[in-house]
């Protein structure tokens, strides 16, 4: 497979970002800064992401809702314009497909965004499974995208555009706005547990606009970020990751994403078989080491001696200042406070079942 560049590509090398394969993508995976000082950042100050990777999808039609309702577990029968919602997409036996961001641009238009990894899957999927008076166009070569994240970032914002053109709910976006004179999709979005915003632009702005935010927030201590800090922070935030805490074998009801999975709705992909399977055996939970060691993903974790199931994701989180993992274990021992093993390295450290999120703002 042909590995793709953002249009930032350029900006990075520059900036000296460290390149890697990610999603079919070069992407940066840190600057010379460091993970940790991106990390902090974002939490004290702001970082800015190049996100471009992520794939964007428009669907058109009078039946555009009708059709989102079958192919997403969430309910998309009403919306109103801007507002952004968050769904799994299920496969016949129950599993994910993938989750994504769907934002109603007015009652027959909706721009879905798609993680990059899963694009052509996700595009291919829908086509597959709609039908009637609806459109599907894949636009993702059409877009760049930039997330500004953390406390500074409304300020950062608003050097460059007018107050109007920030939303001011979470999970809202205004469309056809600008951004230092460039056109744009302002969201009040993010992957990271702090406040911040998801610009979409088109294609070949995005280094300018790059350009203009990094200029804009240098007073504000703003410094690019790479993957490894948006993995940190997610984390922190315990946010599954698509391929960690959710896959094509892994419910969203096992990822504890209930909420988002609306049974009572008439139908959509894979409801029978959630209904089939009843309560999950397993459920996603957070853990924190009490013995020396960073959980990191894929080892197993026991209870009273026994393999209870595996860490998803794992790392040492900077904010928080130690090590946080999640993990897919039995029911039976899923509860907050519940003393468990993890298996690092081949050898088992104790860890505790912990409230999640680590980090909440």
């Amino acid at each position: 497979m042909e590995i793709r560049r953002t249009p930032l590509y350029e900006a990075h090398v520059r900036l000296g970002g460290r390149m890697v394969e990610f999603g079919g993508y070069e992407m940066p995976v840190q600057y010379p800064t460091g993970v940790i000082k991106e990390h902090m950042a974002v939490r004290e100050a702001c970082g800015l992401f190049d996100v471009s990777h992520m794939g964007e999808v428009l669907l058109e039609g009078p039946e555009a809702v009708k059709n989102l309702n079958h192919l997403l577990t969430n309910d998309y029968t009403v919306m109103e314009d801007g507002q952004a919602r968050y769904s799994p997409m299920c496969n016949e036996q129950g599993g994910t497909v993938d989750d994504l961001i769907v934002y109603r641009i007015s009652p027959e238009r909706y721009f879905i965004v798609v993680n990059a990894s899963n694009r052509e899957k996700d595009v291919a999927w829908m086509r597959d499974h709609i039908s009637g008076q609806v459109k599907l166009t894949d636009v993702s070569d059409s877009w760049g995208q930039i997330a500004l994240q953390g406390p500074k970032a409304q300020e950062i914002l608003e050097k460059l555009t007018e107050k109007e053109n920030i939303p001011e709910k979470s999970y809202h976006a205004l469309f056809d706005r600008e951004v230092g004179g460039i056109p744009c999709i302002v969201s009040r979005t993010g992957y990271t547990g702090s406040d911040g915003f998801e610009l979409y632009v088109p294609a070949s702005r995005t280094e300018e606009l790059w350009n203009l935010l990094l200029e804009a927030g240098r007073e504000y201590g703003l410094i690019p970020c790479g993957l490894g800090a948006r993995d940190t922070l997610r984390l922190e935030a315990s946010m599954p990751l698509y391929g960690h805490e959710l896959s094509e074998t892994i419910s969203p009801l096992t990822a504890g994403l209930g909420y988002f999975v609306k049974m009572d709705k008439p139908d959509f992909i894979g409801k029978a078989a959630l209904e089939a399977a009843g309560k999950p055996a397993q459920r996603r939970v957070g853990l924190r080491a009490l013995g020396r060691g960073i959980p990191r993903e894929h080892q197993d974790v026991y209870f009273n001696g026994q393999k209870v199931g595996q860490t998803t994701s794992g790392t040492h989180c900077p904010y928080i200042g130690g090590p946080a993992a999640m993990a897919i274990i039995d029911l039976a021992c899923g509860e907050i406070g519940t003393k468990v093993e993890v298996d690092v390295r081949g050898r088992r450290i104790e860890a505790e079942v912990v409230k999640m999120p680590f980090y909440k703002k």
